[in-house]
């Protein structure tokens, strides 16, 4: 059965990749893969094998990768992804020798990648259970682990009619789980090679932190401001709510981090902002002030070498200050500068990244859509995140906020002790897995 709904997966697919630029992309780099992995792969090599449904997975498995290639450069990496948002992203990254998709599980394309590869090992980040490629991996006795995974009782594998395909978890040597729930969970279907070593997820960011970018730009804009708003992976609605509030309080500095950066969405978000001066990050850029110009200059710095100026904005004056960031790769820093982040998508599917937010110690407010993420119900448990459902929920949160500062402050102290106390899984995971 499992077969039959694969291939007509990729029948599927085959048709859909002729209307929609991601499937193509999907579709076509599958198809590309055997090519290069024929051209890439060294014979004599011993190879690690990662796989990434995409790019959150991606970065959860990151520690892992640069970790290993630091301790035991004996060994080369592949990283393979399912999703064109994470391999078009990630097609570059230094940390792997080869980098490619994973083409679909049939079991000739599983048969044929492996013979390619012969991996010493492999490692499978957080949701992937591709029933072919891990019996084969089984056959051919090569050790496979799942890493930060995490399972819910609604998951197939412990309905009566998912009990054939979940025989697929009998394939791996070892699971590395976020929580009790899934060991827990795992044991009942007669699964004990488990271990709980949290989320790799919280090295990374720790990680990000120490790595993160100085933003001359950013730190202009903020200046001396006390009260900076920061906004990543926001949606619309989670704008109409944010934006609403600052317009009536405007002695906040707001920097927005959309998820989809498209003009006309930029534009949505400038015209909520009418009569603010709101500006995009990609155009402006250190320069020279303007002839005649001088202390007065609105949103000047003192940071770095040169003076950053941020021009009037079209629709007036009278409200506050914006910055809209219109490019990727920096939302991580960001959060740095930020009294009070906010995280988008709880107002749609499912929130993004809290703990990137986290990591610099200031609370993080996040939609109701969060039910799927642990690290969401911890931060909510120690008073580091805030759930909101509406305006009201959001007007009280920041009004509470402002009036007491300290109640302020411990929230972003627990956001902060939180990350630092959930560190520590990269290294278990492969003190467990390779000699050492």
């Amino acid at each position: 059965m499992y077969n039959l709904v694969i291939y007509l997966y990729l029948l599927g697919v085959a048709v859909y990749s002729r209307f929609n630029e991601k499937v193509r992309k999907m579709w076509r780099g599958e198809r590309a893969a055997f090519a290069v992995l024929k051209e890439k792969v060294d014979p004599t090599a011993k190879y690690v094998w990662f796989h990434a449904a995409s790019l959150g997975e991606f970065e959860q498995g990151r520690p892992l990768m640069e970790q290993l290639r630091r301790e035991h450069p004996e060994y080369k990496i592949l990283l393979t992804f399912f999703s064109p948002s994470g391999y078009e992203v990630r097609k570059d990254y230094k940390g792997a020798d080869i980098i490619c998709y994973l083409p679909l599980d049939t079991i000739t394309n599983a048969r044929r990648f492996l013979r390619t590869i012969r991996p010493v090992m492999a490692f499978f980040i957080k949701y992937e259970f591709w029933y072919n490629y891990l019996h084969i991996l089984k056959h051919r006795h090569v050790p496979v682990y799942s890493v930060s995974s995490i399972f819910r009782p609604d998951q197939v594998f412990f309905k009566w009619y998912g009990r054939q395909y979940g025989r697929v978890l009998n394939c791996f040597t070892h699971f590395y789980v976020q929580n009790e729930v899934s060991r827990d969970l795992l044991a009942k279907i007669g699964i004990d090679c488990v271990t709980i070593t949290g989320d790799t997820r919280f090295d990374r960011v720790l990680q990000i932190k120490e790595q993160a970018k100085q933003l001359q730009v950013v730190e202009q804009f903020v200046g001396e401001a006390p009260k900076v708003f920061v906004a990543g992976s926001s949606w619309p609605p989670d704008e109409d709510i944010f934006i609403r509030y600052f317009r009536e309080h405007p002695e906040w500095k707001l920097i927005i981090a959309p998820h989809v950066i498209g003009e006309d969405h930029l534009q949505q978000i400038e015209q909520k902002l009418e009569g603010w001066n709101v500006q995009r990050y990609t155009k402006t850029h250190p320069q020279p002030l303007p002839a005649g110009r001088g202390e007065d200059t609105p949103t000047s710095g003192n940071s770095g070498s040169q003076t950053i100026y941020f021009p009037p904005s079209q629709g007036g004056v009278g409200g506050g200050a914006a910055l809209i960031i219109d490019c990727f790769g920096l939302l991580s820093s960001i959060y740095r500068y930020g009294t009070v982040a906010y995280v988008g998508g709880g107002f749609g599917v499912s929130i993004h990244n809290t703990v990137e937010a986290a990591v610099w110690g200031v609370p993080v407010i996040f939609g109701p859509e969060n039910q799927k993420f642990q690290e969401a119900q911890e931060l909510k448990a120690c008073g580091g995140g805030l759930e909101i459902s509406s305006y009201e929920d959001f007007e009280r949160v920041m009004d509470g906020f402002a009036a007491d500062p300290a109640r302020l402050h411990q929230a972003g102290e627990a956001a902060g002790d939180y990350v630092r106390g959930k560190a520590g899984a990269t290294q278990k995971i492969l003190q467990s897995t390779l000699p050492s």
